[in-house]
């Protein structure tokens, strides 16, 4: 009996020797054999039709390579109220509001996929870099003016209130802005930090776009930090309860400088993030990432700066870092994540898969760095390699794209199971070139109710997902489980790409 325990030992070093072995060469052994590799999703599909999502959510005038063809134009004197061209841009969800805090972290995500991933897309390369100009050439209106940006477009309360396509919303499209006098902190760093990520994006294939983008994201920042507040304080009846910013506007001060200190390798930014850090809560143990917290983004992104580049003052960053994915792991001592019995990361009952796919795409992002710098993660004695953090992303990305209890894809468009029932306004009602004539605000909530599926298909589109015990009703009345969001979809876009490379799909 004193010689059993070594064998299981044994097995599971012999294990985990074969799974390392198999994800630290993917791509080569995969190409030679690209249907018998232990790939069970079509990541290259999925990656084309997580970006063709964006184009459902788009406002204003559409161009002629549009794909999406059941969308129409929308929005087309937004800004006119104040004297302003604010057409353009996305809509957030399922809805008709262009709310500017969620459509800026939105295109820093898709942005820093392409940064990290981009040279894995291949042909999807342009597709996400035309998503992210929709963005960015609407983000350059909304800052036009010096000290003042627009953050919303349209009255939420009574947006929610009707049912209509956004090509017949007739609700108000009041604008909603920010300036010296009622600051936003939050929502212009995070804009500067859209800018900023956007023109490493451009900086060889347009190099002109790129200079405007990254001077714009340096005085937008300038006004972020020297006029500071919470947008929510002075705009709490516009942008309550739908984006607030809850966790303040620290976490998106260090975000855009982490940013601009990337774009611009000023070293006025570097001084900034070392004099700041502490104050704006680099170490703090909030380790959530998406629209509203940035902090372990931030962490993610200045680790880089000292793995890859080693600036050696931003040593701290990778602990931070670190600190983040142990809360991920199961088994080591500072694990604090929840998973669903059937495996998927768990955080909150309302649009849970925004925040498995902004983790996915840390993990891959800092597996990257450790791999180039040779480096590990050590969870209280417990060491993790980024094969092992490969290996939880991927792990969540099958989960989305239909490993999981209920076989369901929770993509739209992919897979042979997927939901048919949206919380999605255009989606959800006949489209222009089928029903001509308008449909009312409140003609449409028949169509919410309906028990039917949506008659146009928003391929591409990662809805809320399960709840925590891995159920989803397809119910098109249940927002918090069924709405799809522009958030959820970008950081998905680089995961999507690295594993679509990794397994030869690319």
């Amino acid at each position: 009996m004193a010689l059993s325990p070594p064998f299981p030992l044994l097995l599971c070093f012999l294990l985990s020797l074969f799974l390392s072995t198999a994800l630290a060469f993917p791509a080569q052994g995969l190409k030679r054999h690209p249907h018998h590799g232990p790939a069970k999703q079509n990541y290259r599909d999925a990656l084309a039709k997580s970006i063709l999502f964006f184009e459902g959510q788009r406002s204003g005038r559409l161009p002629p390579s549009q794909r999406m063809t059941w969308r129409r134009n929308s929005g087309l004197s937004d800004g006119s109220t104040m004297h302003v061209d604010l057409v353009g841009g996305y809509y957030d969800a399922g809805d008709n509001v262009k709310f500017g805090f969620p459509m800026a972290f939105t295109t820093t995500m898709l942005s820093w996929s392409v940064i990290e991933f981009g040279g894995m897309m291949k042909g999807e390369l342009q597709n996400s870099k035309e998503a992210i100009r929709w963005a960015t050439d609407y983000l350059l209106k909304a800052t036009a003016h010096p000290n003042t940006i627009y953050v919303q477009v349209g009255d939420a309360n009574k947006d929610h209130a009707c049912w209509e396509r956004p090509e017949d919303m007739d609700t108000p499209r009041i604008v909603y802005k920010i300036d010296s006098s009622n600051p936003g902190s939050d929502v212009a760093a995070e804009t500067a930090a859209a800018l900023a990520s956007a023109s490493l994006v451009f900086k060889k294939s347009d190099p002109s776009y790129s200079k405007l983008l990254l001077n714009r994201a340096i005085r937008v920042f300038k006004f972020a930090d020297e006029h500071r507040g919470a947008y929510s304080n002075g705009l709490k009846n516009a942008v309550c309860p739908f984006y607030c910013s809850y966790s303040g506007y620290q976490d998106e001060l260090l975000w855009g400088a982490a940013w601009l200190h990337k774009a611009t390798r000023n070293p006025t930014y570097l001084n900034y993030i070392q004099v700041n850090g502490q104050t704006l809560g680099a170490d703090e143990s909030d380790n959530t990432f998406g629209w509203d917290n940035k902090h372990v983004g931030a962490r993610i992104l200045l680790s880089k700066a000292f793995l890859v580049q080693n600036v050696r003052s931003l040593h701290d960053y990778k602990g931070h870092a670190d600190n983040f994915i142990c809360s991920l792991i199961p088994g080591t001592p500072f694990s604090q994540a929840q998973y669903t019995p059937g495996g998927l990361l768990f955080k909150m009952s309302d649009s849970n898969m925004q925040y498995v796919t902004s983790t996915s795409f840390l993990l891959l992002t800092y597996a990257k760095y450790l791999t180039y710098s040779s480096k590990v993660v050590s969870c209280g004695g417990v060491t993790v390699n980024p094969n092992k953090l490969r290996n939880i992303a991927k792990r969540q990305v099958d989960y989305l794209l239909g490993d999981n209890p209920e076989r369901m894809s929770y993509m739209v468009g992919y897979g042979a199971r997927y939901p048919q029932r949206i919380h999605h306004r255009a989606s959800s009602l006949p489209s222009v070139a089928t029903h001509p004539a308008r449909i009312p605000c409140s003609a449409g909530f028949a169509a919410l109710n309906s028990p039917a599926p949506n008659p146009n298909v928003l391929v591409g589109a990662v809805v809320g997902g399960p709840d925590a015990q891995d159920r989803f009703p397809d119910q098109r009345s249940d927002y918090e489980q069924s709405e799809p969001a522009t958030y959820i979809n970008a950081p998905l876009v680089g995961a999507l790409a690295y594993l679509a490379h990794s397994f030869g799909q690319l």
